[in-house]
């Protein structure tokens, strides 16, 4: 299991607003008015988005606030679910998915892509770039693939993978999905 801890440098403002405050309070019609803290997880990812894909420990607190839940319960669920980042991520988080039908088709050379054009795992880069590995993210047809920010890479090699990070460095539109032209999770052709 991984050991997930909160960043050192914690130099962030964070507040919610009075319009975080009515999304957040639209969350909670979703849920019986005495299971408010059931909307933990999406208040978490909402704080997460506000401050710029990571959640520094004011998110956290203001969540716990929000929700009168104990920070201890709160930090519990943001270092136990690996979608909550908890060091800053850059404009560009870059998922590489590495369980098994991505390995046997090539997530290693979308790791070593990334390695090359962008750097260390967990590094944000000058370009705003940050990749990590993870485990399943549910395209497994269309392996190997990567998430970035909400959008998904699939059926990618070493070259795929290179000409979108080298796209997003240069601010060109990336085409979503297949980069092979696959549509939805059809079988590829054979000859």
């Amino acid at each position: 299991m991984t050991v997930r801890r909160l960043a050192d440098n914690q130099d962030i403002k964070f507040k919610f607003d009075n319009q975080d405050l009515k999304f957040l309070n639209s969350l909670l019609e979703n849920y019986p008015k005495d299971k408010k803290q059931s909307a933990v997880v999406p208040s978490l990812f909402y704080a997460q988005r506000k401050a710029g894909g990571w959640l520094p420990e004011k998110a956290i607190l203001a969540v716990s606030d929000f929700l009168d839940m104990p920070k201890i319960r709160v930090l519990e669920i943001a270092t136990f679910y690996s979608m909550f980042n908890l060091q800053p991520s850059g404009d560009h988080f870059v998922q590489v998915c590495g369980t098994t039908p991505c390995w046997l088709r090539g997530a290693e050379n979308i790791k070593k892509a990334c390695k090359d054009y962008i750097g260390q795992e967990r590094e944000v880069s000058k370009d705003g770039l940050c990749w990590i590995e993870v485990e399943c993210l549910g395209a497994c047809v269309n392996a190997p693939m990567i998430q970035i920010n909400d959008d998904y890479y699939e059926d990618l090699d070493y070259e795929s993978t290179v000409k979108i990070l080298k796209d997003i460095k240069n601010k060109k539109n990336i085409i979503k999905g297949s980069q092979i032209g696959r549509k939805s999770s059809e079988p590829l052709e054979r000859d």
